[in-house]
């Protein structure tokens, strides 16, 4: 009730009386039934703008540390988070990554939409990043579709670092849903993740026009060969 009276009541029509944002192909996301929508991150006001043009409830996880926190900024961080769409990540295996991967499989199984960012972490610079073959996983191992969407506009209203930057029109568009059934039974081959997730990244890039770089977007603050400097950036390959 909570995330529908903000989109709805409170903070969703500031947003849209504020910023305007603009959306096209918002159809390509299914009106019933589980989905995956991937998108590019620039800004941590992304899964507020790609939400708020979305009918349809989007979830995302969340550090498990946002819903356990005690006292009462706890309380008001887990009410936050919960009302807004995230759910805490299943940790009861031990790893981050595989408690993300259970909590979505929960959620799909349930015919929700689950919001995920391939890149990991927010674009530091405005390019976009080799996506974690996380996505590809999901969705062979769920045979859900992913939706491909492009957030533009959003690092300059909230840039990486500062809470609020300059005003701009953001823009968010969504791509053809991509079916990957034909990798059905696959989730555990690397090369064929790593096949899957360049598919979703190519169609981020094309809808984002954003210049590629063939690192990880967490290894570019890093110093060494693998940091933005010596990385050059390449187009991803039309995949067939």
């Amino acid at each position: 009730m909570t995330y529908w009276l903000l989109k709805f009541v409170f903070l969703g029509p500031l947003l849209r009386l504020v910023f305007r944002p603009e959306a096209s192909g918002a159809e390509n996301v299914p009106a019933e039934g589980p989905v995956i929508i991937a998108s590019n991150h620039l800004s941590y006001s992304d899964w507020l703008f790609m939400p708020l043009v979305v009918p349809r409830r989007v979830t995302f996880v969340a550090k498990a540390e946002y819903f356990t926190t005690p006292g009462i900024k706890g309380w008001f961080q887990k009410t936050f988070f919960s009302s807004t769409g995230q759910v805490p990540i299943d940790r009861t295996g031990g790893r981050a990554s595989e408690g993300a991967l259970r909590t979505q499989l929960r959620l799909l199984r349930k015919g929700e939409v689950c919001g995920i960012y391939p890149e990991g972490t927010r674009s530091p610079d405005g390019r976009l990043y080799r996506g974690r073959t996380g996505v590809a996983r999901l969705a062979l191992e769920s045979g859900v579709t992913v939706v491909p969407v492009a957030v533009r506009g959003t690092n300059v209203v909230a840039p990486p670092g500062k809470v609020f930057g300059r005003y701009t029109r953001p823009t968010v568009r969504f791509g053809e849903p991509l079916d990957v059934s034909r990798y059905e039974g696959m989730a555990d081959d690397r090369y064929i993740l790593r096949a899957v997730t360049d598919e979703i990244m190519y169609e981020i890039m094309r809808l984002s026009g954003q210049e590629y770089v063939d690192t990880y977007a967490s290894r570019s603050r890093r110093p060494g060969p693998e940091s933005l400097s010596d990385a050059p950036p390449r187009e991803l390959p039309k995949a067939s």
